[in-house]
């Protein structure tokens, strides 16, 4: 459970099948050593394909909150000088609105 961090991305491949991508941000609070209430935010990657793809372009937007099921998958590639670079995804298989934005 997350807000977008940015409005969808979305768009048809050459095979037709729909792709949107998104990022969400997802807050954990505690409590630190001193008592005092930290939040931690971590953003996530997420892609979404064909129904779900379409239902994210039409109703997602910044800000909203969503809720998401999926899986994560690893991709690696080389940058220019050669490194070993690595970015992980949620591929969305369940989407759920949340909130009133």
């Amino acid at each position: 459970m997350g807000n977008l961090g940015n409005d969808p991305e979305s768009g048809n491949l050459e095979s037709g099948k729909m792709l949107a991508k998104f990022s969400i941000a997802t807050n954990e609070s505690y409590k630190n050593a001193q008592g005092e209430k930290v939040t931690d935010t971590q953003w996530h990657n997420v892609v979404d394909w064909g129904k779900t793809a379409e239902i994210v372009e039409k109703y997602v937007t910044k800000g909203k909150e969503i809720a998401i099921e999926g899986r994560l998958t690893t991709n690696a590639w080389d940058d220019k000088e050669g490194n070993k670079r690595y970015t992980t995804e949620i591929v969305c298989n369940e989407l759920l609105m949340l909130g009133n934005k």
